[in-house]
């Protein structure tokens, strides 16, 4: 009987070790697939996310780079990553830095100008800023209504 118990326990527990993993894995596959990433499979077109919170946003260093749960995210200074690695859910953008707006108004993809931001809640939001206009603009006005949206919206592109 103490055998079988064992042999229960060990089957249990490597098989949530195993499932675990994977489910790390293949979470870090989903983050990559739906973050705003550049060619170069960089984060925030390379832009310090701490940068964001102090006077502007900073064009970070290749040599000063963190992988968290498979972004990758470049910093101004040892210092900034640092800070990073120590609270990245505070750091990182909203909506995996995608237009914060197109994700509250219909759930879209849009990209951004990494320079239209907007810290809300403690989080880097960004917005478009071109040819067809400035979403910061509309965001200002409906926020309270495209915030709940784009939370909502958000959650079913990382299903």
């Amino acid at each position: 009987m103490k055998s079988l118990t064992l042999f229960v326990f060990t089957f249990l527990f490597f098989s949530f070790i195993t499932n675990h993993a994977q489910t790390g894995s293949s979470s870090n596959e989903l983050r990559k697939k739906h973050f705003r990433l550049n060619h170069h499979g960089i984060a925030l077109d390379g832009y310090d996310p701490v940068s964001y919170f102090s006077d502007k946003p900073t064009k970070g260093k290749s040599e000063l780079s963190f992988e968290y749960k498979g972004i990758i995210y470049h910093f101004t200074s040892i210092e900034n990553r640092k800070k990073f690695e120590k609270n990245p859910e505070k750091f990182e953008p909203e909506y995996g830095g995608w237009c914060a707006f197109a994700m509250g108004e219909n759930g879209d993809k849009v990209e951004v100008d990494p320079m239209r931001y907007k810290i809300i809640n403690g989080k880097i939001n960004l917005f478009y800023n071109g040819i067809l206009g400035d979403t910061l603009i509309p965001w200002n006005e409906y926020e309270k209504e495209l915030i709940p949206k784009a939370n909502a919206n958000w959650n079913m592109v990382m299903k």
